[in-house]
């Protein structure tokens, strides 16, 4: 038997927009296992809240009575701890059943300063069954009679059971020529005229991958009434039940000539959002901020979602990460995300334009081309002092606390002198600190905690293309220290040590002398980039060999 199961297009546009609710990360929440009911079933609602210290069993229930009734209530809460960071989760279950036909409203429900979002299910008539001779009902139908090649159609074999059985089996489903995702299955209660039925549920999200006509071979279902025991050694087996169901034929639509876009994506929604690891507004010239795009597309898998190519950009350098791709399941089927990160390092200050990112896709529901786009934003960007202006400052600060006039041009002396005296205090410098760990032991560091390989080594790549040494040297120092995990690498001399490649030692001894030469230098990161990109590779090739070695990159 195939049943469509229509919807006008208002009902469309309603169920679009409280499912774009349900996709928003929120501290309070409310969702239902399905939006499509009949009369008589019954429906999972719950309230859930992370943050809210409020009891959700007082929950005032007022407005959800006038169209629901409410069959059972329950509470429950549950503690997890990630990444040192505690989550406190309370949940109110309620299984509810509709008093009327029609397109029913599930109110917001107030939880302490928040409010959750209103959910919308539609309740269509009681299924017509003859009770008196029908006791178990087998089924397969879909939401649409024909949908869009690659787009989301969704099969439920629907077994509705008036009798007790046993071994209940559902034959494997087959289509070649579309990719089939398993989706959850789910049992609940209904009555029709007075008789409770169990309804069982499995559901498929299907897409096509050619046009034409797909079709769905006919199901089987199987299974044994329960028979009574006489004994506890009776085994004797009930009847045996064998149901099919009718086969069903689903037009595929070509893609449509309207669509102009690049990538052919059918869907119900698409939404596009960005998020920066810092505020983009306090840019430096050298510095590397994280931008990350997010693509959710309602109805379709996250491996269908195209990667987000940023344009190059007069002043900015990109350089992405790996993408995260996941699917989740919603009541409409799935819901694929996509996560690209890329890091933005702007090259030179004043006012750098990044352009519009826009996602063309095809709107399943109003059959019309639609964009999801992320307005174009100025960075203004603020300039960086180089490694020359910051010792002048430091010189001419040190002069002024000695008493003695700044020249730097008519006064080389001045130069020995202030090496001479930073020389002198970092001896005493050290020293100290030897002495201080010999007779204390080792004590827990207080610093704050160090950077992670993977952040250290973006920092570092990034410095060397905006050419910054000063910068180039602190990331390298910490990405040799997390790599080795040893928070005592705090030098170039301990770090290149570390690694032991013949190349680095050069190329820092360079960088060395750039930053402590008297002299102005233009440093280029071209040479240590390339360098730390190899000995990235050469790491990721050991760790995946399980190779062991005392030092981080042995040559020999």
């Amino acid at each position: 038997m195939m049943r469509r199961i229509g919807k006008p297009l208002l009902w469309a546009v309603i169920l679009l927009l409280g499912q774009t609710a349900v996709m928003a990360n929120a501290a309070v929440e409310a969702t239902v296992d399905r939006q499509q009911v009949y009369m008589g079933d019954t429906l999972q609602l719950v309230v859930s809240a992370t943050e809210a210290d409020e009891d959700l069993a007082t929950i005032r229930l007022d407005a959800l009575i006038r169209d629901w009734e409410i069959l059972s209530r329950n509470t429950r809460s549950n503690t997890t701890i990630m990444n040192g960071k505690r989550q406190h989760n309370r949940q109110l279950q309620m299984e509810i059943s509709p008093k009327r036909v029609g397109a029913l409203i599930i109110p917001g429900f107030q939880v302490g300063a928040r409010k959750t979002s209103p959910l919308w299910v539609n309740v269509s008539k009681a299924p017509r069954v003859d009770a008196g001779l029908e006791t178990i009902l087998f089924e397969a139908v879909v939401d649409r009679e024909s949908v869009y090649v690659q787009g989301q159609l969704i099969l439920t074999l629907r077994l509705q059971q008036a009798i007790n059985l046993d071994g209940r089996s559902i034959s494997d489903l087959k289509l070649p020529g579309a990719f089939v995702v398993p989706l959850e299955q789910k049992s609940f209660q209904r009555t029709v005229d007075g008789r409770p039925w169990l309804v069982h549920e499995v559901r498929y999200a299907i897409f096509p991958e050619k046009s034409g006509v797909l079709e769905v071979p006919a199901q089987s279902f199987s299974a044994r009434e329960s028979a009574p025991r006489r004994s506890v050694f009776d085994n004797a087996s009930g009847k045996l039940v064998r149901l099919n169901s009718e086969p069903l034929q689903i037009e595929v639509l070509p893609r449509p000539t309207e669509f102009t876009g690049g990538t052919w994506l059918p869907a119900r929604n698409i939404v596009i959002e960005e998020e920066w690891s810092s505020d983009p507004e306090q840019l430096r010239a050298g510095e590397s901020v994280t931008r990350t795009i997010r693509l959710r597309g309602e109805g379709l898998q996250g491996a269908q979602l195209p990667p987000v190519l940023l344009p190059a950009t007069d002043g900015v350098k990109h350089y992405p990460d790996q993408p995260a791709i996941k699917d989740a399941e919603i009541s409409s089927g799935l819901l694929g995300s996509r996560a690209d990160s890329v890091a933005v390092v702007p090259t030179r200050a004043g006012n750098i334009e990044l352009p519009a990112v826009e996602i063309t896709w095809w709107d399943t529901e109003s059959k019309m081309m639609r964009s999801s786009v992320i307005a174009s934003r100025t960075l203004n960007v603020a300039a960086a002092g180089d490694s020359a202006s910051t010792a002048s400052i430091t010189a001419e600060q040190a002069a002024d606390i000695s008493g003695l006039s700044y020249e730097p041009q008519d006064a080389p002396w001045l130069w020995q002198l202030l090496t001479f005296v930073c020389a002198i205090g970092w001896a005493i410098s050290l020293f100290l600190l030897l002495r201080r760990r010999s007779t204390t032991g080792i004590q827990a560091a207080s610093e704050p905690t160090p950077a992670s390989s993977k952040t250290a080594y973006k920092s570092l790549v990034a410095a060397c293309a905006a050419d910054q040494p000063t910068q180039a040297r602190k990331t390298l120092i910490q990405w040799t220290a997390a790599v080795m995990n040893d928070p005592t690498i705090t030098s170039l001399q301990q770090a290149a040590n570390a690694v032991g490649d013949e190349e680095l030692f050069a190329e820092l001894s360079a960088l060395e002398n750039t930053l402590y030469s008297s002299e102005p230098s233009n440093w280029n990161g071209t040479g240590l980039r390339a360098i730390v990109e190899r000995l990235k590779k050469q790491q990721q090739r050991q760790a995946k060999s399980g190779t062991e070695s005392l030092s981080l990159y042995p040559t020999g």
